[in-house]
Parts: structure tokens; C-alpha cells; sequence
């Protein structure tokens, strides 16, 4: 034990003195406590946006928001910090691509996706992630995972063949839109490191790095 009584090794525990469960990250879409959220939502009619700024439901609004999430920063909280307080009662589901699709479609990655995924499970807004789903989503995919509403922001996302991919949400009253936020974006963060490679190699020379680790 230290000072303050804690266990001297760094394993934690699953309560803390008073019984009460300590905060654990947001579970995985396939984990027994997401299955169980799911399986118990009477999805026979989806909320629609109109219906869920009347206030009138009877169940948390279950609210999907995808992305890639690089190098996950204060502007990727900020959003889905808006989708959780879309509504007094919701439930947010954020989906993290996978690195193949990812490619594919929009570019190399800095984070890998368990690196993504793990960040994105981390912040406090999420209460469930679904770990590479369909990097364009589809009516379909929100049947699966019983998505009321879809949240992203009003900028055009082209899909194959022109088009925005959130279009078809917006279409039937069932997207949420974000604001971004100004002045920080994953393509900043990435430019403000190149911009400054010699600084942080000289730094990581200071600490004890060798030229072949930079």
C-alpha cells in the first residue's frame, strides 16, 4: 500500500472503498453490456429528429456518429460532445473506421484503428463504439445496430459518383447536424508536426533518442 492506501502494483480495482463502480471506458458494440443495451430497444419505429425535439419519447435516443477519428483531439470531442447533448436522453453510438477502408477511401493514417478505436472508447460523451463499420452508412446498418438519428456536420461528405453521403438521412428527418470546430482539424495537427520535424527531433535527441529512432 502508499501513502494514500492505494495497492502498491498498477493493477486496478474493479470497485472503489465505498462499493461503487469505478468509470471503465465505452464497451464495444459486440461486448455482453452493448448487446444487452441493444437487444432490449423496442426499434419497430425509429425517432425521427422532428419527434425527438418535441420531447415526446419514452427511450433514449439512440444516436449514431461515424469517422475515422486520427490523432483523436479536442475537435472530434467537441462533436460528439453535441450529439450527446442533443437531447436530454441519449445514447451514442460512434462508429471508428477500420484502417482498410479507411485507405481506401480517404488516405493513410497516423493512429491505427486500435489505436482509434481505444481513443474514441475513451472519451467521456460515448457510450458504445462499433468498431469498423461501413464506411458509408446505409439504412440497413442503422436496422443492425438500432440507430434513431444520424450525426455529422452540414458539409457535403462525397460519396462514388457525386452525391453526399448523409444526404439520404437528411432526406427522411433522421440526421442530427454538428457544428466543427474552428482552428483544429487531424490535417492541422499533422501539418503543425511537419512544419515543426526539426524542433521535435532535436527534442527527442535531448531526451536520449539516436538519430535511427527519429
Amino acid at each position: 500500500m502508499d501513502a494514500n492506501g492505494c495497492a502498491s502494483n498498477r493493477s486496478l480495482p474493479t470497485n472503489n472503498r465505498d462499493g461503487l463502480s469505478l468509470l471503465t471506458p465505452a464497451p464495444f458494440s459486440d461486448d455482453p453490456v452493448a448487446v444487452a443495451e441493444r437487444d432490449g430497444v423496442d426499434f419497430t419505429h425509429p425517432i425521427t429528429y422532428t419527434q425527438a425535439c418535441s420531447g415526446k419519447v419514452d427511450r433514449p435516443i439512440r444516436i449514431y456518429a461515424d469517422g475515422v477519428y486520427d490523432l483523436f483531439h479536442h475537435g472530434h470531442a467537441e462533436q460528439l460532445r453535441q450529439v450527446k447533448n442533443a437531447f436530454p436522453n441519449v445514447y451514442l453510438i460512434v462508429g471508428v473506421c477500420g484502417d482498410a477502408a479507411t485507405l481506401k477511401h480517404k488516405g493513410a493514417m497516423v493512429s491505427n484503428e486500435e489505436e482509434r478505436y481505444q481513443a474514441v472508447s475513451h472519451c467521456r460523451y460515448v457510450d458504445e463504439v462499433y468498431r469498423d463499420p461501413p464506411f458509408f452508412c446505409t439504412f440497413e446498418f442503422l436496422e443492425e445496430i438500432k440507430a434513431d438519428l444520424v450525426a455529422h456536420d452540414a458539409l457535403p461528405y462525397a460519396i462514388s459518383g457525386g452525391g453526399d453521403a448523409y444526404q439520404l438521412f437528411r432526406d427522411v428527418d433522421r440526421f442530427v447536424e454538428t457544428q466543427r470546430t474552428k482552428g483544429v482539424s487531424t490535417t492541422d495537427v499533422v501539418q503543425r508536426i511537419l512544419s515543426n520535424i526539426d524542433s521535435y527531433r532535436m527534442r527527442n535527441l535531448a531526451r536520449g533518442y539516436s538519430s535511427e529512432q527519429q
